[in-house]
């Protein structure tokens, strides 16, 4: 699903209209990003957090020319699922 499907699908299963459906995933979406970078996280009981992860830095190979390059540290978004999603996920 990309953000325009989220935004008619919310406005279908309500009674927004598509541009007040778009003004609040451009909320939400904002909202999370805020949150995620701020380092605190974002925590959606039963569907998962979403956070933010530290990673050192590194050897990296590039897969094409097998050329060692150094992979400075960074911080990288991650998801972790919750309970809810994960039984769901795995019924199917």
């Amino acid at each position: 699903m990309k953000k325009p499907d989220l935004i008619l699908n919310l406005s279908n299963s309500s009674n927004l209209s598509k541009t007040d459906a778009k003004i609040a995933v451009k909320v939400i979406l904002e909202e999370l990003t805020q949150g995620i970078v701020s380092g605190k996280g974002v925590e959606i009981r039963g569907f998962g957090g979403f956070y933010k992860k530290y990673r050192k830095a590194r050897q990296g190979i590039n897969p094409k020319t097998s050329e060692r390059t150094e992979v400075s540290e960074k911080f990288v978004p991650f998801f972790k699922p919750g309970k809810f999603l994960k039984e769901i996920i795995n019924k199917i």
